[in-house]
């Protein structure tokens, strides 16, 4: 059998483990940290970023590393409140579920670090293996006060010949439509060359156009489609769109390449590589940053909604080439 899924206890806590025999590659999963695979090797040699040596060390200090998930609401608002459905909803700092950006912004939503995660299902088998794991947001209170629509997410980490599909199903349980905004913030590196040896692409025809504050203002821009940027003396904190379906943002180095692929209906993009840091972060998004307020400001006419009793599925794929 050459792709197994196990549980493992590392440093005192469940960790799912996926490895591809064939291509010498491991995925470690915490159900407990918020599912997030935090840890991806491939031959030993890191795909995610983590500047922490240990599970505990991270358990310890939590800080955004390997893959979070950013939910209900993904990036940035910029107010204590969002609208939805043509009604206002306030946001209670007094229950301390979220935090704030350097302006005072409510940023990547409540469960970057949720420990209520639960595991469902574990494959091990000659094509693939895979684990599935859900969260009932419905059943926390102090969520439900800061997002009060009743659903439940379902993530499956599978990994199949050295690629890693991240599949997330999103279940609308209220009784009115659900806006969605939710985004992964993966963290990639290329070990064993320094960043200013490293390049980009971005498969996007347009830039959306940020304020000082980093929310999107509704006017965009066009962009030259999988052109090169190579790293040194740049930096990006930027948000794309009209991505090109089938195509892939990169990022590679000497030697080494990780693609990423996003499904169609991720159909927002943020790189963030920050200058002088040995990461850089491709996020697939359903919406821009910010969607819900500029939805209802008639900014944005992509805001992504799932029926009442309906479901939202989809996928991204991390394909790493060492």
């Amino acid at each position: 059998m050459t792709h197994r899924a196990e549980r493992q206890i590392i440093d005192g806590t469940e960790v799912v483990c996926l490895t591809d025999k064939s291509t010498q590659t491991e995925v470690r999963i915490a159900p407990s940290f918020g599912n997030n695979s935090y840890d991806m090797k491939v031959a030993g040699q890191a795909v995610f970023w983590c500047p922490y040596q240990s599970l505990a060390e991270l358990k310890a200090k939590p800080a955004q590393v390997g893959n979070p998930f950013l939910a209900p609401w993904a990036n940035r608002l910029d107010q204590n409140f969002y609208w939805a459905n043509g009604r206002k909803y306030l946001l209670n700092p007094e229950l301390k579920n979220f935090r704030y950006d350097a302006f005072q912004q409510p940023i990547h939503g409540l469960l970057v670090y949720a420990p209520h995660w639960q595991v469902t299902s574990l494959r091990s088998g000659d094509d693939h293996a895979s684990v599935t794991s859900r969260l009932e947001f419905w059943r926390y209170p102090d969520w439900m006060a800061q997002f009060p629509f009743a659903h439940v997410y379902e993530m499956t980490y599978r990994l199949a010949q050295g690629q890693l599909e991240v599949e997330t199903v999103v279940e609308n349980l209220s009784s009115e439509p659900m806006p969605l905004s939710i985004a992964y913030h993966g963290y990639f590196t290329l070990p064993g060359s320094p960043r200013d040896a490293w390049a980009i692409r971005i498969p996007a025809r347009e830039h959306v156009v940020l304020n000082s504050k980093l929310t999107p203002t509704g006017e965009r821009k066009p962009f030259p489609a999988s052109e090169r940027f190579p790293l040194h003396g740049r930096q990006f904190d930027d948000v794309f769109t009209s991505l090109d379906p089938g195509s892939d943002f990169v990022l590679e180095g000497p030697g080494k390449k990780i693609a990423v692929r996003f499904g169609e209906k991720w159909r927002v993009g943020v790189v963030y590589a920050p200058s002088g840091r040995d990461f850089v972060c491709f996020e697939p998004m359903s919406g821009l940053t910010n969607a819900f307020n500029l939805a209802h400001a008639g900014k944005y006419d992509g805001l992504q909604k799932i029926a009442p009793g309906g479901q939202w599925r989809e996928s991204f794929w991390i394909k790493p080439s060492y």
